[in-house]
């Protein structure tokens, strides 16, 4: 069964509660953002990489409420939520956070990280990214601020030019190019997506028909 918590909107009060328990702890914390739209084996993938090779204690998965450089049209947030939940259930260490979803608005990471850094100040933030997010990261909105709040993970993709502005932490992982996208054209086109998700997140679009509107993509 589904966590509730994942696909109902939490009051602010109850979030912030559960940030607050963090308190005292001071654990290392990756950071995974995006839509999730939907998640696949590359974005956990690299989530483990990066939490094993640098010994995090946990990954947080943020999805976005409206992403700031994206265009494409998002499944709902219940729906991404949902389907975060169903790919990460099965590994205590990776944890599904709504806090962009229950602010609403377009999702900028660093004041995600703002709030986080108020809340549970004790941790250390590990900001993963994919060597495409790492080329673009001078973009986001107050790249120099973000880049002091946490420490930018990258994930090193062989062939890939990769030109960070901000000192990086890179991850070698395996090289699976896979994208959300390529996910969402697949089912509308007919092609099968088994092993490409977890196969509880492959259940769920099927059960909810998701992504068969070639406009998704």
């Amino acid at each position: 069964m589904v966590n509730p918590k994942c696909i109902e909107k939490m009051p602010t009060a109850k979030v912030e509660a559960e940030l607050e328990q963090e308190q005292g702890k001071g654990r290392q914390i990756g950071i995974m953002g995006g839509t999730f739209n939907p998640v696949h084996i590359a974005h956990l993938v690299a989530a483990e990489q990066a939490m094993t090779k640098l010994k995090l204690d946990e990954v947080w998965f943020i999805p976005d409420n409206i992403p700031p450089h994206k265009n494409a049209p998002l499944t709902s947030a219940k729906d991404r939520a949902t389907m975060l939940d169903l790919a990460t259930r099965d590994n205590p260490k990776f944890r599904v956070k709504l806090l962009e979803l229950f602010r609403g608005g377009v999702s900028y990471t660093v004041d995600t990280m703002r709030y986080l850094k108020e809340k549970a100040p004790q941790n250390d933030y590990y900001l993963i990214m994919g060597s495409d997010q790492v080329n673009s990261f001078h973009t986001w909105k107050e790249a120099p601020t973000l880049a002091k709040l946490v420490t930018l993970v990258g994930i090193r993709r062989p062939g890939y030019p990769q030109d960070p502005q901000y000192p990086m932490i890179w991850v070698d992982a395996p090289d699976i190019r896979l994208s959300s996208t390529a996910i969402r054209r697949s089912v509308a086109t007919g092609t099968s997506i088994r092993y490409l998700v977890p196969e509880a997140v492959r259940e769920y679009i099927e059960e909810k028909g998701l992504y068969l509107d070639e406009t998704s993509f």
